[in-house]
């Protein structure tokens, strides 16, 4: 969080920020709401966590770092949630270990959601008073972690659902955000840039996570990037190529990795009556080749570039093109001339699927973590992960831009990842 004077919000702002908790907050129930009690306790592998454990997760949240330290007379609901529901952060405590989260069947989904209730009332008496700025942007750090749990269920009751031999779906309709464009199966374009020196990073009004920041210069050597995202059907013909089971395209950890986990395709794909299926939101469905490709890993997104003669772009020349791009459901927008595109358009930046780039997941030049708690959030795991840009269909509304950074290991898969490819000019 930056450093700012504290000046009391208006009351409108406050009136305005309440709506904003309610629906955020409403938001997370109504994910949950096609799950029964059983689905939210069970967890499908250790990255990932039960429904009930996110919706109480994200409550105490707001207790621990809003409600207790600057809410007078605030009555902790339970204190054995400190050990249930803390994540990863040390200075809070001893946690249930993440990869037996689902043996916790109790407290029941019932004694979470009194939990939710007994937060989201205290949360709306802070707001009767005067609050000071940092903690509305403790507040806001609150909703926007909701935000990133809520793609986490989706993405977390999807590993379950995949796991089970019955192929359940979600909701029938699988939806989850707007409808999905089919861009996949054109040619793909290519749209050069000048590279030389951009800005990367942010230091602008409005919310940002700390590894946005600060802002600093880079230098780009002309590059060119692919106008969409990589499809199923080009995934198809990797496969067809061979692509599992050539060495000379992968990196050593991948080619373990493969070799280790027998990996054929992508994440959730499947071999049904002679053709290819993948689990989805909306149950088992045949692989539509015009789809972006979902549910791969660093390690197979490096693999397919080679194979197909391009490399993965930088984290810096993806958010070098991305700016002027609009953040709607299919990036579609005429390529920022400002930056020195040429030719084209970029499509499905941003709510498709998070996109691999080449580049270590490391602090910017002058990055200072936050002191206390908060400082673990991002800092503490800047080491062996890759970076990823733009947003998936899972991700909320409001909650991708440009600059965000996000982050896994390279051998997951579980989140909805794929690639875009680049080239040198």
């Amino acid at each position: 969080m930056q450093d700012r004077p504290a000046q009391p919000p208006a009351t409108a702002d406050l009136r305005a920020l309440a709506l904003r908790i309610a629906a955020t907050r409403r938001r997370s129930l109504e994910l949950a709401q096609p799950l029964t009690a059983e689905d939210m306790t069970a967890q499908a592998m250790d990255d990932a966590s039960p429904t009930k454990w996110h919706l109480a997760h994200t409550t105490w949240f707001f207790e621990t770092f809003v409600l207790a330290p600057h809410l007078p007379g605030y009555r902790i609901f339970d204190p054995s949630f400190n050990y249930c529901f803390n994540s990863y952060y040390e200075t809070q405590g001893p946690r249930q270990p993440r990869p037996r989260r689902g043996l916790m069947t109790r407290p029941s989904v019932a004694r979470v959601m009194d939990y939710r209730a007994h937060v989201d009332e205290a949360l709306s008496l802070l707001l009767t008073g005067g609050l000071e700025q940092q903690t509305l942007e403790l507040v806001e750090l609150g909703l926007q972690h909701e935000q990133q749990h809520q793609e986490l269920i989706l993405t977390d009751i999807l590993a379950l659902f995949a796991a089970n031999p019955t192929r359940p779906a979600y909701r029938a309709d699988g939806r989850v955000s707007a409808e999905r464009p089919r861009t996949g199966s054109d040619t793909v374009g290519w749209i050069g840039f000048d590279g030389g020196i951009a800005e990367i990073g942010t230091n602008a009004g409005g919310f940002c996570w700390d590894n946005e920041r600060p802002p600093h210069r880079v230098f780009l050597e002309p590059f060119r990037l692919a106008d969409r995202l990589v499809s199923n059907g080009e995934w198809l013909a990797f496969i067809a190529d061979g692509g599992y089971v050539n060495a000379e395209l992968w990196l050593s950890d991948g080619w373990a990795m493969v070799n280790a986990n027998d990996w054929r395709a992508p994440l959730y794909w499947e071999v049904r009556d002679g053709a290819w299926h993948h689990m989805t939101l909306a149950g088992l469905l045949p692989v539509d080749p015009t789809e972006p490709v979902s549910h791969i890993s660093y390690y197979e997104a490096e693999a397919f570039a080679r194979w197909a003669g391009a490399r993965l772009p930088t984290e810096f020349e993806w958010e070098f093109a991305a700016k002027g791009v609009p953040v709607t459901g299919d990036g579609a927008a005429l390529a920022p001339r400002a930056a020195g595109a040429t030719n084209g358009q970029l499509r499905q930046m941003y709510g498709e699927v998070w996109q691999w780039t080449g580049s270590a997941y490391l602090p910017y030049p002058g990055y200072r973590a936050p002191a206390g708690a908060i400082g673990e959030y991002n800092g503490k795991f800047m080491v062996s992960q890759h970076v990823l840009r733009g947003s998936s269909c899972a991700t909320p509304e409001r909650h991708a831009r440009a600059t965000y950074r996000n982050f896994f290991y390279p051998h997951q898969r579980w989140q909805f990842t794929g690639l875009r490819l680049a080239s040198e000019v």
